[in-house]
Formats: structure tokens, C-alpha cells, sequence
């Protein structure tokens, strides 16, 4: 009998910028980014992957089965923007938006998914051209 559970929850989830502004510079993922890694560690959620466009972005990250998703985008999207914000990291006031998408990746696609958000870039494909509704 299994006394543990096992618990492999792979979220690729994409939030963007409010009114989809174009508004995540280079300077500004230099600092977000690395942010978003202590964030997610700090919520005990394995992040792989960050990456996004001016608009945009996705994060691929290992669930902590002892949160809710919801609660984990909301402490991410909330606790980037105050941080944005508080050191001033852009001249306006930064927002995300407040829907997201989120899609469970299995174990099978997680190398593909991390290739599609490590290329966005290269891609440079809107929201809407990506195909995502928010």
C-alpha cells in the first residue's frame, strides 16, 4: 500500500501586460525575470522557464500540490507588479492584466513547451497570433 502521494503538475501559464501594453523592455525582463524564479521558489513551484515579448509572458513551472493555482499566479502577478513598481523599473505605473491562460503540460510535451517559450522571441508573435483570448 502507498503511504505517499505522487503529485507532477506541469503549468504553462501566460499573463500579459494591462490593455496589452507594450511595455517589457529588455532592461525590464533583466531584472522581472530572475524575480519571478524567487517568487516561484519561494512558493516552493519549480520554475523552468520565463520568457515572453513586450506584452506578454509565459512561465512553465512544477506545481506545489500544497497550493492552489490560482493563488500562485496571483501572489506572482501581484507581488512582480508592486515590485516593478517599487523600484521604478518603468516610467508609468506597471499592471498586469487580470485574466491569464493556463494549459497542465504533460511529462511527454514538457521539452517542447519549454522550446516554444524559450524561441518567443524569435517567434515575436502577439498574444492573438499565439492564439490565446485573454
Amino acid at each position: 500500500m502507498m503511504s505517499h502521494a505522487l503529485f507532477n503538475v506541469w503549468i504553462h501559464a501566460v499573463f500579459t501586460t494591462k490593455n496589452q501594453q507594450q511595455i517589457i523592455t529588455l532592461e525590464l525582463e533583466e531584472a522581472l525575470y530572475p524575480f519571478f524564479y524567487d517568487e516561484f521558489q519561494a512558493l516552493d513551484c519549480k520554475l523552468k522557464i520565463v520568457n515572453g515579448l513586450s506584452d506578454h509572458v509565459h512561465c512553465l513551472f512544477l506545481m506545489n500540490p500544497k497550493r492552489s493555482f490560482s493563488d500562485v499566479i496571483k501572489q506572482i502577478k501581484g507581488s512582480s507588479s508592486h515590485y516593478i513598481n517599487q523600484h521604478n523599473l518603468i516610467f508609468e505605473k506597471f499592471a498586469w492584466q487580470k485574466g491569464y491562460a493556463a494549459f497542465s503540460v504533460d511529462d511527454s510535451s514538457i521539452e517542447n513547451v519549454y522550446k516554444f517559450i524559450k524561441n518567443q522571441k524569435i517567434k515575436n508573435e502577439s498574444i492573438e497570433e499565439e492564439g490565446y483570448r485573454l
